[in-house]
């Protein structure tokens, strides 16, 4: 019968610098090189015992982070299962090692990969190691460039859209109409040479054949 599951935790701890480098601790019992990690207290939370335990075999006083996962293999008979943090570690050592420990070296993450002495310990560092060493960009510089391409979009909606400028037409030349006095003058032209014409007056043709009856009388 299987017995209860043995409990423990610890950290993928990263130090930054010029380069970022990952822990990895060697025991002094057997001299294998394993992710700093450890055995939980009857009554300790996960994550508080996995500070605990990379302090204890760092040095370092280190920033808890997201959880990255766990592994799980038997161990003396038992199952056995690891949880790990993304850990952030101070620059300087604080504590001194504990006895169980026999050294710690800092690496890049393939020399790392490479010191670790277990393979499953190997295949999770690998999975997770890309994630806890990569710089990620400040999100309030992120947020003023979005705020700015905000600002120029509502500019950009605000704009008056400009109107499309009409074609002028050309102005045809027109012949302007004659003035009222010319239209005028004009029409008493006309009718003035319609009128017949009339032969001399009635008076005169009167004084003409008084003088003709005249002169047969005489």
């Amino acid at each position: 019968m299987a017995g209860k599951t043995i409990q423990a935790a610890g950290g993928i701890v990263v130090r930054k610098g010029a380069r970022p480098l990952i822990a990895v601790v060697q025991r002094s019992k057997d001299d294998r090189w394993v992710l700093p990690r450890g055995k939980l207290k009857a009554t300790e939370r996960p994550k508080v015992g996995a500070r605990r335990e990379v302090v204890e075999e760092t040095g370092h006083r280190v920033e808890v982070r997201e959880f990255l996962g766990a592994i799980t293999y038997r161990a003396q008979g038992r199952p056995k299962l690891v949880q790990f943090w993304h850990m952030r570690a101070a620059k300087n050592p604080s504590h001194d090692l504990m006895k169980d420990i026999a050294a710690v070296e800092w690496l890049p993450l393939k020399a790392a990969i490479r010191r670790l002495s277990y393979p499953l310990e190997k295949l999770f560092l690998d999975s997770v190691g890309y994630r806890v060493i990569t710089i990620r960009k400040r999100p309030g510089r992120a947020k003023k460039r979005t705020k700015k391409s905000a600002t120029a979009k509502s500019r950009a909606a605000k704009a008056p859209t400009p109107k499309p400028k009409r074609k002028s037409r050309p102005v045809s030349k027109r012949r302007r109409p004659a003035s009222k006095n010319k239209v005028m003058a004009g029409a008493s032209h006309v009718a003035a040479a319609s009128k017949p014409h009339h032969s001399a007056p009635a008076h005169r043709r009167r004084s003409m054949l008084q003088r003709v009856l005249g002169s047969l009388a005489r």
